[in-house]
This record gives C-alpha cells, sequence and structure tokens, in this order.
C-alpha cells in the first residue's frame, strides 16, 4: 500500500488545486448532467495516480463546506480538524447552485472509484456528508461504498464505528426520510456493526406490534438474527432483489429456519390488514387508519421477496391476502402500499410449481388497480414461461381444488362426526355436520372444537379460499368467448366437467360439441350432456372437441329453448350466457362505417368506470385536468389481431369541482368505439404485461365496422354497454337531490328514465320468465321501459335500465338508494337463471318491497310515497 497513506493526521492540498475546483466549478455542462470527461480537466483528473484522486476528493468536500474556496493554511490536526473549523465558522459565503453541483457531481463520480483513504478520510467524509443542508446532496450511497471499501482492507475501529453510528443518528432522526436513505442507514449498520437488538419496525401497525412482541420473546440468539433479518429486508428496493442482497438474506433466513419464518409470517401478514392503532412519527401526515408506515412497507417488501423461491401453498396464499391488502385504496392517499403489492406478485410469479398461479388469477378479478393489473399479467407470463406452457394453460393446470373429494363437496370424518363442506354457489359454502346414526347437527360438536381444532381450523380456511377462487375462475372462463379456445373431451372433462371445483361452473354452463360433421350445444344433467330439449348428446366420445358455446351462432328459437331449459330446470348459469345481449350491427353502424356512436354522449363516474375497465381486461389511465392529451380506452384481442378503442375525455373546467384535490377528474363523456389491426409486436408487447407502453405503437386507420367478426362486435360492445349501464350518473338514485340546478341533471333524467339498452332489454326478457312464478304476479306488469308495480298507497314504475321509480298520478319520483349487499339480500330465495345481473336484483328487491308499501317502515321512503301530488 503506498506509504501516503499511512499519514492519517495532515493532508496537503497542492497549490493549483483551486484553480481545478474553479475550472471544475465554471464548466457550462447542464445541472445534474455533469461528467469528468466532458470537462477540460476531466482528462487529466481520470488518469491521475489514485493518490492524487483522493487529495482531490477531499479537497473538493472542503471546497464546497467553505464556499467554494480551499483555506490557505491547513489545519493542525488535519483534515477532520480542518473541516471542523469551517463548520464553526456558521453558515459558507454564497455561490451559484451550478457550480457547487458540478463540483458535487465530480466528487461523486471520483467516489465511485476504489481509492486509497486512510481511516481520517472515511471520517472526515462521513462528517461531511452528515452537515450537509439536503440529503440528497449528502451522497449516502456514495458514502457506502467509501465504508465497504475500506473495510475491505481495514478492521473496523471503534473511532469509525462511532462516526457511523453518527450518521445512521442523523439520518433516522429525519422525520422525512425516503426509503432510499433507509437503506443507507440499515447498510451503515451492517458495516459498523450498529444492530444491537433494537428492531426496525415502527410501532403503531397491529402486525408490526404483534410482531416485535412475538420476538421478543425469543432467546437472545433468535431476536439477534430476527433482528438482522428484518433490518435487512428494510433495505429492499427496487422491483426485484439483487443478487448481493438475496445471498445476505438467505444467509440470515437459513440461520433462522424457513419453517420459523413461515410460521410468524402466517401470524403477521394477516395482521397487515387490521387498522393501525396509533400514527407514527414519520407519517403523522397521514392519518388514515389504514395507511402504511414506509419504514414498516419497506420491511414487508423485503419478507415477501424471501417467499419466492420454494412453492408452498400456504404461504401462495398469504402472499395473495397481503397484496389485495396492499393494493386496497385508500381517499385521498391512493393504494396502501404499492410497493408490498407488487412484491407479492413478484413473489407469486417466481415461486415455482402451480401452487402459487391459482393465487394470482384471483388477484386478476379482485385487484382493480391498472399498475397492478400489468403486474399480474406480467407475473402469470413468468410462471407460464418457466413451465414451458401458455398462460391460459398454466391458469387451467393450476386451479386447486381444496380437499374437495368430489364436485363441489368434502367429506371428512373427525371422531365420529362427519364434516361435509358443499359450494352451494359461485360466492356460497356451507359446512353441514352429521351424527354417527346420520342424523345432521345444527352446530359444529363441541368434541370436535375441543379435540379437532386444527383441522376444523383448516376445514373454515378451505371454505374462505373456495368463496373467493370460484369468482376468479367464473371470470376466467367468461373471458374465453374471445380466445376461441377448443378442447379434446378428455382433457374438458379433466380440467372443467370433472374438476372438484370448477366443476360446480362447468355443469351450469352450455358447451359446444363438435365431432366431424357433426356438432350440437349441451349442458350437464343428471349424469349426461343434454341438448335445449333434454335430450341426450349420445355420440359424444373420445374424437370430440369442446368449446364454449355463445348465443350469437344460434338462431333465436334455439336460444329462447335454452333460455326455458334452463328455467323449467332452475339452473342459474354463473355468469349470462343463454341470456347474454347480442349486439349486431345497426343501420347508423353502417353509415358511420369505422366507428360506432351507440354509447357516445354518456356522463360516467371515472373511478368506477377505470375500475371496470381493469376487471374487464381493458388498458385504461385516469383523466387529468391538467393533461393535454389522452390515449382512449383498450382492449387488446390477440386472437383476431385486433385492438379495441372506447374513446373517453373528462368533463369540467373548475378544479376541485370537476375534479379530486389531485386535480383527477371525477366525470367522463363518451365518445365513439373503434377497431384496429394490430400486428404481432404490440400484441406481443401486450401480451408480456407491457401495460400502457403498447399506447406508443403508431395508429393505423380504423377497419370498417362491417368487417369485424360478429362474435368480437358483440363481445366489446357488451363491455362499453356494462361500463355505461354500470358507471353512468343516470343509475344514481340520489343525484337529483343536488337540486335541479346541478350539472348534468338533463343528462340524468334522459338516461334514468329513457330508452333502453341491450342490457335493459335482456333484464326486462328475463323478467317476462320469472314475473308469472311469483306469488304477487297480480301486482306487476312489464310496459316498454317499465316494471309497473301495484301497491296499496300507490302505482310505481321501476325503470328497466337505470332502476330508477316514478310514482303515479303524476310521475313524482321516488328516491330509494338499496344498501351495500342488500340487494341480494332483498330477493331472497328468488330464482335468476343467471348471476351478475345486480341491477335485475335491486329492481326485483324494490319491486317485491314497493308491493307492499303498506308495510314499509322506512321513514325517508314512507314520507316521499305519502306527499300529497303537487297538482
Amino acid at each position: 500500500m503506498d506509504t501516503d497513506n499511512k499519514d492519517t493526521d495532515t493532508v496537503e492540498f497542492p497549490a493549483d488545486y483551486g484553480e481545478l475546483l474553479d475550472i471544475i466549478a465554471n464548466d457550462g455542462q447542464r445541472t445534474y448532467e455533469f461528467q469528468l470527461k466532458a470537462c477540460a480537466v476531466g482528462e487529466r483528473i481520470l488518469k491521475a495516480h489514485p493518490q492524487e484522486q483522493r487529495r482531490l476528493v477531499l479537497a473538493m468536500s472542503t471546497w464546497l463546506v467553505n464556499g467554494g474556496r480551499l483555506p490557505a493554511e491547513r489545519a493542525s490536526n488535519g483534515l477532520i480538524g480542518m473541516l471542523e473549523a469551517i463548520f464553526k465558522q456558521g453558515k459558507p459565503p454564497k455561490m451559484s447552485r451550478q457550480r457547487s453541483e458540478n463540483v458535487r457531481a465530480a466528487m461523486f463520480e471520483l467516489l465511485r472509484r476504489k481509492l486509497p483513504f486512510t481511516e481520517n478520510d472515511v471520517l472526515a467524509l462521513l462528517t461531511w456528508s452528515g452537515k450537509q443542508k439536503y440529503w440528497h446532496d449528502a451522497g449516502l450511497a456514495q458514502m457506502t461504498r467509501v465504508v465497504e471499501n475500506y473495510l475491505a482492507e481495514h478492521a473496523l475501529t471503534p473511532e469509525l464505528q462511532c462516526g457511523l453510528q453518527c450518521l445512521v443518528g442523523l439520518i433516522e432522526n429525519e422525520p422525512y426520510k425516503d426509503s432510499d436513505m433507509r437503506r443507507h442507514a440499515a447498510t451503515f449498520k451492517q458495516l459498523g456493526q450498529l444492530q444491537g437488538n433494537a428492531l426496525p419496525l415502527i410501532m403503531g401497525e397491529v402486525w408490526a406490534d404483534q410482531a416485535v412482541a412475538d420476538v421478543l420473546k425469543l432467546d437472545a440468539d433468535c431476536q439477534a438474527t430476527w433482528t438482522q433479518l428484518l433490518t435487512h429486508c428494510g433495505t429492499a428496493s427496487g422491483g426485484k432483489p439483487t443478487k448481493k442482497w438475496s445471498i445476505a438474506a438467505h444467509a440470515l433466513l437459513d440461520q433462522l429456519g424457513f419453517d420459523q419464518f413461515q410460521q410468524q409470517i402466517a401470524v403477521w401478514f394477516p395482521l397487515v390488514d387490521k387498522p393501525r392503532l396509533s400514527i407514527s412519527a414519520s407519517n403523522r401526515t397521514h392519518h388514515h387508519p389504514f395507511y402504511m408506515d414506509e419504514i414498516n412497507g419497506d420491511i414487508l417488501k423485503g419478507m415477501v421477496w424471501l417467499c419466492a423461491e420454494r412453492e408452498d401453498r400456504e404461504v401462495a396464499r398469504l402472499l395473495s391476502a397481503l397484496a389485495v391488502s396492499a393494493y386496497r385504496k385508500l381517499p385521498g392517499v391512493g393504494p396502501r402500499a404499492v410497493k408490498v403489492g407488487n412484491a407479492c406478485v413478484w413473489a407469486l410469479g417466481e415461486m415455482p410449481g402451480l401452487a402459487a398461479v391459482g393465487q394470482l388469477a384471483i388477484l386478476k378479478t379482485r385487484v382493480k388497480f391498472g399498475t397492478a393489473q400489468g403486474g399480474i399479467e406480467k407475473a402469470l407470463h413468468t410462471a407460464a414461461e418457466r413451465q414451458g406452457i401458455s398462460r391460459a394453460e398454466i391458469e387451467e393446470m393450476a386451479v386447486p381444488e381444496y380437499g374437495l373429494t368430489g364436485v363441489g363437496v368434502r367429506r371428512e370424518t373427525l371422531g365420529e362426526f362427519t364434516a361435509e363442506l358443499m359450494i352451494t354457489g359461485t360466492t356460497s359454502t356451507e359446512l353441514r355436520w352429521f351424527k354417527p346414526d346420520g342424523k345432521e347437527q345444527k352446530s359444529i360438536p363441541k368434541r370436535v372444537k375441543d379435540e379437532y381444532a386444527e383441522e376444523l381450523s383448516e376445514l373454515k380456511q378451505a371454505a374462505k379460499n373456495i368463496q373467493k377462487m370460484l369468482p376468479a375462475q367464473r371470470d376466467r372462463i367468461d373471458s374465453l368467448f374471445l380466445a376461441q379456445k377448443q378442447w379434446p373431451v378428455d382433457v374438458w372433462r379433466e380440467r372443467y366437467l370433472e374438476h372438484h371445483l370448477v366443476g360446480t361452473l362447468a355443469r351450469r354452463i352450455i358447451w359446444h360439441f363438435t365431432q366431424d360433421e357433426r356438432s350440437a350445444a349441451g349442458i350437464w344433467h343428471e349424469g349426461a350432456i343434454v341438448d335445449q330439449q333434454g335430450r341426450t348428446l349420445d355420440w359424444i366420445d373420445d374424437t370430440t372437441t369442446v368449446r364454449l358455446w355463445h348465443p350469437i351462432e344460434a338462431t333465436t328459437e334455439t336460444v329462447v329453448a335454452w333460455r326455458h331449459w334452463l328455467i323449467q330446470q332452475g339452473v342459474q348459469q354463473p355468469f349470462k350466457q343463454a341470456y347474454r345481449e347480442l349486439y349486431l350491427l345497426t343501420d347508423a353502424e353502417r353509415n358511420t362505417r369505422v366507428y360506432s356512436n351507440r354509447f357516445a354522449a354518456h356522463i360516467l363516474k371515472q373511478h368506477q368506470f377505470n375500475a371496470l375497465c381493469g376487471a374487464r381486461g381493458w388498458k385504461n389511465q385516469l383523466r387529468l385536468m391538467v393533461d393535454d392529451e389522452y390515449s382512449p380506452a383498450m382492449r387488446f384481442l390477440p386472437q383476431w389481431d385486433l385492438r379495441a378503442e372506447f374513446w373517453i375525455e373528462g368533463i369540467g373546467d373548475h378544479f376541485g369541482t370537476d375534479t379530486t384535490e389531485t386535480g383527477t377528474y371525477l366525470y367522463l363523456t363518451t365518445d365513439q368505439v373503434r377497431f384496429y389491426q394490430v400486428d404481432a409486436t404490440e400484441n406481443s408487447a401486450h401480451a408480456g404485461g407491457g401495460g400502457y407502453h403498447a399506447y406508443g405503437f403508431e395508429t393505423p386507420q380504423p377497419i370498417p365496422l362491417e368487417e369485424i367478426p360478429p362474435l368480437v362486435l358483440t363481445e366489446v360492445l357488451r363491455d362499453v354497454d356494462l361500463f355505461v349501464g354500470v358507471a353512468s350518473i343516470g343509475n344514481d338514485p340520489s343525484w337529483v337531490d343536488g337540486g335541479e340546478d346541478r350539472p348534468h341533471t338533463g343528462y340524468w333524467r334522459h338516461y334514468a328514465f329513457g330508452d333502453l339498452s341491450e342490457a335493459a332489454k335482456t333484464r326486462k326478457a328475463t323478467l317476462e320468465a320469472l314475473l308469472p312464478a311469483l306469488k304477487m304476479r297480480d301486482r306487476f306488469i312489464l310496459t316498454e321501459k317499465f316494471l309497473v308495480v301495484r301497491g296499496d298507497l300507490r302505482t310505481y314504475k321501476i325503470h328497466l335500465g337505470s332502476g330508477n321509480i316514478l310514482m303515479e298520478p303524476n310521475d313524482q319520483y321516488l328516491c330509494i338508494v338499496p344498501a351495500q349487499g342488500a340487494a341480494k339480500a332483498d330477493t331472497g330465495k328468488l330464482y335468476l337463471p343467471f348471476e351478475g345481473d345486480n341491477m335485475l336484483a335491486i329492481i326485483l328487491s324494490k319491486a317485491l318491497l314497493l308491493a307492499a308499501d303498506t308495510k314499509v317502515t322506512d321513514t325517508t321512503i314512507l314520507q316521499q310515497i305519502r306527499r300529497l301530488s303537487a297538482g
């Protein structure tokens, strides 16, 4: 090692260093883009001996704190004394920001090299870093490298340990520190061996408090290991772990043992969904009870990363639930902890085997956050590539059965009792108990609670998992219409008809069977596949192929026959199939040729529309008042080499009234629907989870609507009808409570009682079939646009599109706002031939309520019903 490196007491700067630094400071490069190689003296500096570079770095640090000049005389006790003397002088002379930034950038560029610093040099640089006014000027990343390089060749001394402790203390006392600052502080702790047993968690969140309590119960060695592991987890940065981070993390995890780690996260992760107990010092600006502290979020992120390398069904479930909690949107804040949710998605995508794919399928339907949808798509794509199969294939193969012993049923013997877990609907299960004599017991046997607590807990958890997975599988199957997917009949039986979980859906769906020149639609019924007349399709054999049946391919008579069969057999389809709306090309659309105005000029609630886009596989961005232009909402159709666009834009001119506090429009106005041909590059980019980057592709000419395949046209327009039918302000029964002068009231009245959409027409056809079976059928009449209900106090007209109500004799408006989830409850056990039309349930619940209007107890509704006619 050079002898100069042993000089720990004095540092001399050559006479020309001041001139050298002035040349750097006055260089004309743009601020924040300075590079030594582009500077007049850069070549000399970059080719200089490491000792000269070392002295120059130290001179730069002195120059920066001394207002752009070097001291004339060297302090008697070396560089540290020189720096301290400068600090004691108070504020240095002012100089331009660009001059200081140039020198700072040059200094940081040199610090990226391994220079022969002495311990005094390192201490001086740490002191300089901690004295900076702004943390982004402190060069923490460069200081980390300086310390790492020094300790690679030298022992850690108490003096250096103290210097590191001082800098860490300054960082940790900063109330607005970001994740990079916390990461560097954690690294300094590790380098200086400063961790001790102080857990890095911020108290106040239920999971963090529980984690601290659990760790403190362990012996000293385990406490120390957990502290080191959690501290290291707090350094997690970026979208995925680096190799260096992973090596250090897994070394600590091996000391702890994965079983103990899994045991603890099984307790801690579910508690993340609990509201916080207090507000931490570093987050006093956010008072929402579900706001997550940044420090705790980083630690969670690191722990999630550690879950990625081994297949474990229970861990996959924990990560899925944690992701849902992390992506939950908080008013005025946004998603709780995007980085935690993204880490969960990444870990599930990296987890070997198929255990995690089913959880990704759940997240795809449960998470509405647009950016997260892109990550989920990418994770599914990654998992599929790793297994060497298509993404659609892996989603089918990976569906868990949760211990079910038959289609829709799980039976287990616990002692002398038999438990029977039954799937009773797409979102419901029932757990029943039977005594040794076969008689049903209404409640859980006490003996089972006492002696089989673990098995009972597992049964209950299986029921919860089923209730989450079935809707995800329903939505996945519903999306297969446009995929045009076909299966050999034996594969279809294994993955659909006989699958213990998916079979509960598949047996309520109509399928299309093809064998050579023969084909027919059929549904499972009493152990056989039958057609709409109830006749068995006995010709199906191993050469048959199967796909989803779509009503666009059938005659009206066939569709009506299927609807009649479903009602006659009491079959409730998991989604609209026989009752699916059809959108055929209209004369107006033939005239406009390349676009449809069918759903133009509506006013939608933007955030509700955006959530629906995510759920239906459309790419969309929230419209902001500051934006000059927008991309339309898009749906990519790779099987058809097409892209559908729905043109929308924000509406309103008043910030804070027409927008949120962040400038996001509250409402949108709708325009055209168009279709474009896309090439393989764009489709490939979209399939890989690229998200909005696909917006940058060059836009070709729109395709005439007559050239769009009827199946594509009807399914895309059905989505757009759904967006309007759910997100339109016309569906809001309380809109006019704001007064006649409230904006868009004219549109509200036109939509709330206007012509029926295709979805509303289907709703009308459904009611025509259902009403004759009701006990109160004499009180109901269907007209062109309304379900007319004759009560004892008034006669009511419920609009079949919006669900809004007018009262006769003079069309007074009746406002009934259904409580969250109340619509389904109010219809009782009334049979519906399909799931998913919440407006149909709302209309029926309102009709049943008003048919017995003398029994209404809600005072707000009664006051409206009994108020005297205005004329």
